[in-house]
């Protein structure tokens, strides 16, 4: 692409029927950083990795990160205000990250967020590790295919669940507790689940996170908390909570399903948020109804975050009606980055990444990037682009049409 912005940028795009229609990219948006940590609502960005361009990243190999870009995300994140949620499914997780290359992320990420934490200044200024990052604990360096149903295989969630609790809680940032395959496999009951998360609350040397995904996400975490009938899981959920309130930060509720949170949020103990990991309802989630609001840990933040950092600060500002509607302008593209199959979404927010720049290739550990087609990617490219959300446009339409005619679209 040789054009400008003043010269009308345009990107051949595939329609259904095989052919394609001119888009016109939009003059860049300015996107204001904070300039002090937000005060009315906790919010986490959902980071993925960047692998190494060279690295054999294709399916079952173990994962080589760029270090230095996949750490230099998360700055960008935190100079937007944003907290970081590391070592999740957004990171890929159970989907091309093993655990050695995760134990590394928390670790690196962890002295990453201490430096940040000790400057002091800005968006970041007087915040703890803790604040800046949390990451999952889970149970994936087990292999699930070994994992027994019944009570030794519950008693190797527990093992690996604590290991892996230690190594987040070593490194320094708020924990995680995921949802784990072997847990789901192993337990038979509720009172299974009840056992093992009471033995690592009381363990836990601060107060954690617990994320409860659903299926859309993960198909093996079918009956999460014993039952396939939410209301039920959701009782055994809460059971949980109001038993070690004092040591439950928070929960994160991947579910998409607004009513049931929203009925969650209102259910739970006092001084335990609730972050939604709502990706298709969080404008009215985080919003509020007036009386309670949802705080914030998703993987759209990280395709959105410019977007998220002026709603967060447009709400501290007592402008709510503004922080919604930024929120809102971005609810289409999350709808579609977080579309069926859902557990995919991980390749929009990558290739957003590459489109602004953050990373060298449209690569993924894993050979994840062949997760979603071209025309899925060229709506990304056109939804982003409407939002605001491309910081360079000269940059992502060279790339996007790179990437077209490499796959068959004329430019």
């Amino acid at each position: 692409m040789t054009q400008t912005v003043s010269s009308a940028l345009s990107v051949a795009l595939p329609t259904a029927d095989g052919g394609t229609r001119r888009h016109e990219l939009s003059a860049p948006r300015e996107w204001a950083r904070p300039s002090a940590p937000f005060a009315t609502r906790k919010a986490y960005a959902a980071a993925h990795v960047i692998p190494v361009v060279g690295a054999d990243n294709t399916p079952g190999t173990p994962a080589s990160l760029d270090w230095e870009r996949t750490l230099a995300f998360r700055h960008e994140l935190w100079s937007y205000g944003l907290g970081i949620a590391d070592a999740m499914d957004t990171a890929q997780r159970g989907m091309g990250l093993d655990w050695a290359a995760t134990r590394e992320l928390i670790r690196r990420v962890g002295a990453e967020a201490r430096a940040v934490a000790a400057t002091g200044q800005g968006a970041t200024a007087g915040l703890s590790v803790r604040d800046l990052v949390a990451c999952g604990a889970g149970t994936d360096q087990l292999d699930l295919a070994t994992v027994p149903e019944g009570p030794e295989g519950v008693r190797r969630a527990f093992h690996a669940y604590r290991e892996q609790l230690a190594t987040v809680e070593d490194a320094g940032p708020k924990a995680i507790l995921m949802a784990s395959r072997a847990l789901a496999k192993a337990a038979s009951s509720p009172d299974d689940y009840l056992r093992v998360y009471s033995a690592l609350l009381d363990e836990a040397r601060e107060p954690v996170i617990l994320h409860w995904l659903g299926t859309m996400f993960d198909p093996a975490l079918r009956g999460y908390w014993g039952s396939e009938d939410v209301a039920t899981a959701t009782n055994t959920f809460l059971e949980l909570i109001a038993a070690h309130a004092d040591k439950i930060d928070g929960v994160k509720v991947s579910l998409l399903d607004a009513e049931h949170e929203t009925a969650l949020r209102a259910a739970l103990p006092a001084g335990v948020r609730l972050y939604t990991g709502d990706d298709f309802n969080y404008p009215e989630l985080i919003a509020g109804d007036g009386e309670r609001h949802s705080d914030a840990l998703l993987g759209i933040f990280a395709a959105i975050y410019p977007a998220a950092s002026a709603a967060l600060q447009a709400f501290d500002a007592g402008r709510p009606a503004e922080g919604r509607n930024a929120l809102d302008a971005t609810r289409e593209l999350g709808r579609h980055i977080f579309s069926a199959p859902t557990f995919y979404y991980k390749t929009g927010i990558a290739f957003l990444a590459w489109l602004n720049g953050h990373q060298p290739g449209f690569q993924m550990v894993g050979g994840l990037q062949s997760g979603r087609s071209v025309t899925h990617l060229a709506r990304t490219f056109e939804l982003a682009d409407q939002a605001g959300l491309l910081r360079d446009p000269v940059l992502a339409a060279s790339r996007m049409a790179a990437f077209l005619s490499l796959n068959g679209v004329a430019q």
